[in-house]
């Protein structure tokens, strides 16, 4: 071995170490690997750490004819670990396709095919037909050589062949993970029966290493994924339920005013109170169909039952209460219970009977960015305060708007006075 092939062999040797190294800690601190798993990964990587660490001691005192014990007593290590993380790829697969590890045929025959290797690995000790140590520590492969290494093959092509016909068990990601771990190693193992390739080799379980590594931190990142998923439908669901609450908790002055003004309209003008009865009718009937509601309603709905709402007041207030709707587009969706509670706030903080009737106006439009809902009072203006329910509900607007569409709540002053509240939902 000259000592560029002495370097090269001491490279690849020190990757894999490192590798093995580097999954074996991610094996042990990651907390998204099931028992079974952590523990596969952590055996794998000590098994890999201990060939990589063996081979690393074979290649220092190798041409070194002081060291031949040694290297007598290494070679046979090494060839041993050699053969550790093949059939542990056996027990990986069989574990990912749901197999009973118990009932397999599959992983009796890898056993014995490995009890066959060791058995010729053990007489090779006794005869030079499989390989020999020369006395300046050279390792010469004997005639018999290529079948010590048969059994290794035979497990690589019972793997490939297993993983070939499981492939609809497995994931794209976990085909193809298997599909790298196992041909290099197949390929490489097969050649050296022939022509002596043992870089390749470590090459090979180098790949082995990154892939395992790589099936470790993509389950830790869909481990994530699946947390930060349930955590988002929780979210929802809380979201979901507040909102429910505070439709169901509507302000029993509400109810109280809507009633006396039909009471009182029943004989001033009875048309109006059946238009008012309407109006309240279609609010009740649009609280009750948000509540069931988990997905996005179109604008048009939400505007119908804002209007429904302010239909309702505007009965009771008559003069004091002014709506302008200037709502253009239409064409988009957005959480139920957006704009009604948002009107709904900006009638109860405005409406004063010292000052000046309360203007509200409604508009939508078109932005390069999504749509935008724009809700603008002449009222006193925003001042958010605890224990109070509508800015409560604000907060759950925002909530449910980020969470379901992506879009935005912003509260401002208005020019001129009173608040002006802005939505913004994107495309």
């Amino acid at each position: 071995m000259n000592d560029l092939t002495g370097a090269f062999y001491l490279l690849i040797t020190g990757m894999a170490l490192g590798l093995s190294a580097l999954g074996l800690g991610a094996a042990t601190i990651m907390p998204g690997l099931d028992r079974w798993s952590k523990r596969f990964f952590i055996a794998f990587f000590v098994a890999l750490a201990l060939l990589s660490a063996v081979s690393l001691l074979e290649i220092l005192i190798y041409g070194k004819p002081e060291f031949r014990p040694l290297e007598i007593v290494v070679s046979y290590i090494d060839s041993l670990l050699y053969m550790v993380p093949v059939p542990m790829l056996a027990f990986y697969l069989l574990h990912c396709c749901g197999e009973d590890l118990r009932k397999s045929v599959l992983l009796r025959i890898v056993i014995a095919l490995v009890i066959s290797y060791i058995a010729m690995l053990n007489l090779a000790q006794f005869t030079n037909k499989f390989y020999t140590i020369t006395p300046d520590t050279q390792l010469v492969n004997g005639p018999w050589y290529p079948i010590s290494v048969l059994p290794f093959i035979a497990i690589m092509a019972i793997n490939l062949g297993a993983v070939l016909h499981w492939r609809k068990r497995l994931s794209r990601k976990m085909y193809c993970a298997f599909l790298i771990a196992l041909v290099p190693l197949a390929v490489a193992m097969t050649v050296h029966a022939f022509i002596s390739v043992y870089p390749f080799i470590d090459i090979s379980l180098a790949v082995c290493a990154v892939v395992m590594y790589g099936i470790i931190l993509s389950d830790q990142l869909d481990q994530h994924m699946r947390t930060q998923q349930a955590l988002l439908r929780q979210q929802q669901q809380i979201a979901q339920q507040r909102a429910s609450i505070l439709m169901l908790q509507m302000r029993p002055h509400f109810i109280y005013n809507a009633m006396t003004s039909v009471y009182y309209l029943c004989d001033q003008d009875p048309q109006a109170a059946k238009q008012v009865t309407l109006d309240f009718i279609t609010y009740l009937r649009k609280n009750f169909n948000a509540i069931a509601s988990e997905h996005t309603i179109p604008f048009s709905e939400e505007l119908e039952h804002t209007r429904a709402y302010l239909a309702v007041e505007q009965a009771q207030f008559r003069n004091r209460l002014f709506v302008d709707y200037d709502t253009p587009h239409t064409g988009f969706h957005l959480p139920p219970l957006t704009l009604q509670p948002i009107v709904e706030n900006a009638v109860k903080h405005g409406l004063d009977p010292d000052s000046e009737p309360l203007r509200i106006v409604i508009m939508t439009r078109q932005r390069d960015s999504g749509s935008e809902i724009t809700v603008e009072d002449n009222g006193p203006g925003f001042e958010p305060t605890e224990d109070d329910a509508p800015h409560i509900a604000l907060a759950n607007i925002r909530q449910r708007l980020e969470m379901m569409c992506n879009g935005r709540m912003d509260i401002v002053p208005r020019e001129g006075g009173g608040t002006a509240v802005r939505v913004t939902i994107p495309e």
